[in-house]
């Protein structure tokens, strides 16, 4: 196992001692040449400077000369400051993050086999070493002399009351209240990228799932992710009278097998076995879907390869945790920085909601539609949602005839928008800058980091065409396509673009999802099943 990091003590640089009596000295002298009305602000820069600065950056001579030739200290000089920084950072983040989508291809998109060249590739992240880089080259300090590094408690409070410039402000100076090294940050992204490539690799061919009676519940052909593939079809099964429940505690089993990692190692992504979750018996594939080679029958378990993943992904956040003092641990900048709502906060709505005394009542609502006591995966019932005469069957024929190709996808989507009431114009404004790509998971939204640049949607497409599931993913991550394009060509500050926290892009993504059926040009949902919606949505809460 591998040891725990050292003590912040142990490892962030403290600022030198000298720093408190240059800063004092300086404050003096500074509001001494730009007037008494700038000392606040000449201090909270010059303490900020202080927080960061270690012994290798310079001596007390060069901290001051530092502070003197670039502290702002008129508007005009703030402005310019600040334009050329934005202008600077879009175009570095934007570049980079290009280079990243690029050197990731191979793992996140369906382009063929992956070798270990390719997860070193994607493992690398070229942006890792740019904040050490900029705290080096002193380009960090000139941000934290004139910009105001905030708390999310201040953000929350005062935020309101700020200009759009003010919050422009705020977000740039975000960038460096950091010092994390290049060695722990291209560590993160190395962790991330063998754990992505793991969970997209990670797929159940349901054929040649077995039951006690040695019998194939699912049809041929049909992969799916886990887990979000499988909970997918855990949905989708509410609808199958006679088999429906039988799937589901299937797939309840195999998802249990994979938590405990005693599901056999070599079924997992492999057409050539069969497989039953139930007694964990392992045989030679009886019936072929798939080009697969045959392989010899095994049920040893997978090694404990998930539990590893999430340690080594642990271990490397966690060491950044020292050079975060305002965020001093992955929870705290998931909260404060990522999601800005407060931690006390979300447990609150989520305590509101499990409490309440809805739950029951609807509970007992869905057993008297099932006829049965509910059972573990019904937390995923989703027979409140506005239905469909049609089955899964009837709508992955529909959809795989529309959408042969991710191209297919691609040039509909001006329609899309369209149904779902964009103008025309607007509408092919939005689709010039979305470009949909085969993914190898289940799917994802990739947005654009500058102007100019496209917002790229993933959705799996297999060699039969694009199947209900993928068209389902495809709607959400297209919401958050249209989110992404807005958000980042029509703000007026690019330091501005994105949203202000996930639950915005995530609106915008579940709308467009939600409609689905209408964008296959299916009926619209009725008032009634519109007010069920609500149960459903709150069920699924």
């Amino acid at each position: 196992m591998q040891s725990s990091p050292a003590s912040p003590a142990a490892v962030a640089e403290i600022s030198p001692s000298w720093t408190t009596t240059s800063a004092a000295k300086l404050n003096h002298e500074l509001a001494a040449r730009y007037g008494e009305s700038e000392r606040r602000r000449i201090q909270r820069g010059l303490d900020q400077v202080a927080r960061f600065w270690r012994a290798d950056d310079g001596d007390a001579a060069t901290f001051e000369g530092f502070v003197r030739a670039n502290f702002a200290g008129n508007q005009a000089m703030l402005d310019t400051i600040f334009n050329r920084l934005e202008r600077m950072l879009e175009q570095l983040g934007g570049h980079m993050h290009e280079i990243n989508r690029e050197f990731r291809q191979q793992l996140d998109l369906d382009l063929g086999p992956v070798l270990p060249l390719d997860e070193m590739i994607g493992g690398y992240d070229p942006a890792a070493h740019v904040a050490d880089d900029f705290f080096q080259n002193k380009l960090a300090f000139v941000v934290l002399l004139n910009f105001p590094l905030t708390t999310l408690e201040q953000r929350l409070k005062d935020g309101p009351s700020w200009s759009r410039r003010q919050w422009a402000e705020v977000r740039l100076a975000q960038s460096f209240s950091k010092r994390i090294p290049a060695d722990v940050n291209l560590g993160i992204a190395q962790a991330e990228a063998q754990t992505g490539q793991y969970i997209s690799e990670y797929n159940i061919w349901m054929h040649h799932l077995l039951d006690s009676r040695s019998q194939r519940l699912f049809p041929p052909k049909m992969r799916l992710l886990s887990h979000w593939s499988l909970r997918d079809e855990i949905k989708a099964s509410y609808a199958d009278a006679s088999n429906g429940l039988a799937k589901q505690r299937m797939i309840q089993q195999v998802m249990e097998r994979i938590v405990t990692q005693t599901i056999p190692a070599l079924v997992i992504n492999n057409p050539a076995l069969d497989w039953n979750p139930f007694t964990n018996q392992v045989t030679a594939a009886a019936v072929q879907d798939s080009d697969a080679a045959a392989a010899n029958p095994s049920d040893a378990r997978e090694p404990d390869t998930r539990y590893a993943m999430l340690q080594k992904t642990f271990f490397a956040s966690r060491k950044a945790d020292p050079y975060s003092p305002t965020a001093p641990t992955l929870i705290a900048r998931r909260f404060d920085e990522n999601r800005e709502i407060p931690e006390a906060r979300i447990q609150a709505m989520l305590e509101q909601v499990v409490t309440s005394p809805l739950v029951p009542q609807v509970a007992r609502l869905i057993e008297s539609r099932l006829k049965r006591p509910l059972e573990p995966f019904d937390i995923w019932y989703s027979g409140l949602r506005p239905g469909s005469q049609y089955s899964e069957a009837q709508l992955d024929e529909m959809v795989a005839k529309k959408y042969l190709t991710p191209q297919a996808y691609q040039q509909d989507i001006p329609n899309l928008l369209m149904k779902l009431g964009f103008s025309s114009e607007r509408a092919q404004y939005l689709a010039s800058n979305i470009v949909v790509d085969p993914a190898r998971g289940a799917g994802h939204a990739m947005g654009a980091e500058m102007r100019g640049e496209k917002a790229h949607l993933r959705t799996r497409v297999e060699k039969e065409g694009m199947d209900y599931k993928s068209f389902n993913v495809a709607a959400h991550e297209m919401g958050h396509n249209v989110e992404q394009t807005f958000s980042l060509n029509q703000v007026d500050y690019v330091l501005l673009k994105g949203v202000p926290n996930t639950a915005f892009t995530e609106a915008f993504a579940f709308v467009f999802q939600s409609r689905d059926l209408e964008l296959l040009g299916l009926p619209a949902p009725d008032a009634k099943s519109e007010a069920e919606k609500t149960l459903n949505d709150f069920w699924a809460t």
